[in-house]
């Protein structure tokens, strides 16, 4: 690993949990996150949906979040196989790099740690998707073992305790999702690494600009908060 191959990686780190932070904790500019913004929605559903003894339309929601995770979670794990695929063709792609233009050269340890490092993001993603999955069936589970809304009068800080446990469950769960996907949009970044430090730079710079505008100036945010802001 070179000096610029070092700084890089820093840079990818540091720029990383810095957008991470930004997002679930803090505000960028006194503006909101999109993440936080349905953090909130998250809640007014569960609210709702206490006040329904019918429940169907809310299984079918919670659903539709585990499909979509468990496809993330599927993916992962084959973006992890290939990056295992890959270390067994080095010699085959070490030498494809080397005929290429404008391509930094490096060592073969080089590339196979910077191929081991995409397999630690990719298992990081997995690992989250997994866990998000879980998290969101106890919520599921949780959701049934809400009192129905003729019960809630009988005991109202029962049934808000319960409400809140959904809730948090799914927020908790939301927030290991978006953790992956993060991991996911980042790796696009990581593969500028493979041409050169500089161009992972770049690629991790434009990624993060994008996330950011997304989270913070997009029109999805608006549609959320137009009525808050």
């Amino acid at each position: 690993m070179s000096t610029p191959d070092l700084a890089a990686l820093v840079i990818f780190v540091v720029l990383w949990t810095g957008y991470s932070w930004i997002t679930d904790r803090a505000k960028f500019f006194d503006r909101v996150s999109l993440t936080r913004a349905m953090s909130s929605q998250r809640a007014v559903w569960i609210r709702n949906a206490m006040h329904r003894d019918l429940r169907m339309i809310d299984t079918q929601i919670m659903a539709g979040l585990q499909n979509g995770t468990a496809f993330f979670a599927s993916t992962s794990l084959l973006a992890l196989g290939s990056c295992f695929a890959l270390l067994g063709a080095t010699e085959q792609v070490f030498a494809i790099f080397n005929d290429l233009p404008y391509v930094f050269r490096g060592s073969r340890a080089g590339f196979e740690l910077k191929v081991g490092g995409l397999a630690i993001i990719f298992g990081y993603a997995f690992f989250k998707f997994g866990w998000s999955y879980r998290l969101f069936n106890y919520c599921t589970i949780l959701l049934g073992a809400m009192p129905m809304s003729g019960d809630i009068h009988k005991d109202p800080a029962g049934a808000d305790l319960a409400a809140d446990k959904v809730i948090r469950m799914n927020i908790l769960a939301a927030k290991h999702f978006n953790m992956g996907l993060r991991a996911i949009f980042l790796s696009i970044g990581y593969l500028g690494w493979f041409v050169s430090p500089y161009l992972f730079i770049v690629t991790t710079i434009g990624i993060i600009i994008v996330l950011v505008r997304r989270q913070f100036y997009s029109e999805a945010r608006l549609a959320v908060l137009e009525r808050l802001d």
